[in-house]
């Protein structure tokens, strides 16, 4: 029942918001989460099933209304991030990425593809480099310039050869997703930073790095991104990580008037389960 009434709170605070910007409004939020058995922490991540939620609110989103993305994630797998950042850039009216706290690896993929970035002047992104297993990609490939190929074994010469094709394609993903942006050739350079390896996968880009990047960067968060972020705080229930009105829009103006009612029409369905 606690849980219900916190959901309720989170639909009430994405519905205040949406009316507000008049936009829809998309929360995906991973927190880390304890295994009963050992202690030990298990990280939320971006999945396939969050790609398949996000996409259906964005489907389910009029192509004139903006969308407002929440994010705040440790990053997951590339294909997911992939499709969440292409379904954004996609959109023909404006997207914009809010990051509360932090997004890092798909999640600083999924931000650069939005129309523009909104940060917290204390959040970080951080390099999108791809992971083979445990292992950065650009680490493993660095074996190949460090012995001879008689002295390495042929499983690490095969994660050399899966890592160097990692790099180049998410090199190439982050160029076309920037190259519209900043031009090719700053789109490029871009794209060598952040996928390569230049620094660890868990190095902290702030505002003032992304900046002299080159990465537009808004300071202006709404305050009440940072009410309905209160909302999603640790907790040992079962929760989604995606969320948002679970419903088709009209117009910003039909919108705004069926708002009362809708939110009602949720209160009565968790009220039913």
């Amino acid at each position: 029942m606690i849980f219900k009434y916190r959901l309720l709170q989170r639909y009430n605070k994405i519905k205040q918001l949406e009316v507000s910007r008049g936009s829809r409004v998309i929360v995906m939020i991973h927190r880390q989460e304890q295994l009963a058995l050992f202690g030990l922490p298990l990280y939320k991540f971006i999945s396939i099933e969050d790609s398949e939620e996000v996409l259906r609110a964005i489907r389910l989103t009029p192509e004139d209304m903006p969308i407002d993305l929440i994010l705040h994630t440790p990053g997951g797998l590339v294909l997911a991030s992939e499709q969440i950042a292409s379904a954004l850039m996609e959109h023909k009216a404006k997207t914009t990425v809010i990051i509360p706290h932090y997004a890092m690896s798909g999640g600083s993929l999924i931000a650069l593809a939005a129309d523009e970035i909104i940060m917290d002047k204390n959040s970080v992104m951080g390099p999108v480099d791809p992971q083979i297993g445990q292992y950065p990609a650009a680490s493993i490939l660095s074996v190949l310039d460090k012995k001879y190929i008689s002295e390495i074994d042929d499983e690490t010469l095969i994660l050399a050869d899966i890592s160097k094709k990692a790099i180049n394609q998410v090199k190439d993903y982050v160029c076309h997703i920037l190259k519209n942006k900043v031009g090719l050739e700053k789109a490029k350079q871009l794209s060598e930073i952040l996928a390569t390896g230049k620094w660890t996968h868990d190095y902290p880009l702030y505002i003032e790095k992304l900046q002299n990047l080159g990465v537009a960067i808004n300071t202006k968060v709404p305050a009440e991104i940072y009410d309905l972020f209160d909302l999603y705080q640790q907790s040992s229930n079962q929760r989604p990580s995606v969320q948002y009105i679970p419903a088709p829009y009209g117009s910003n103006k039909e919108s705004k008037k069926s708002s009362e009612s809708l939110v009602k029409s949720i209160s009565k369905l968790l009220n039913t389960k």
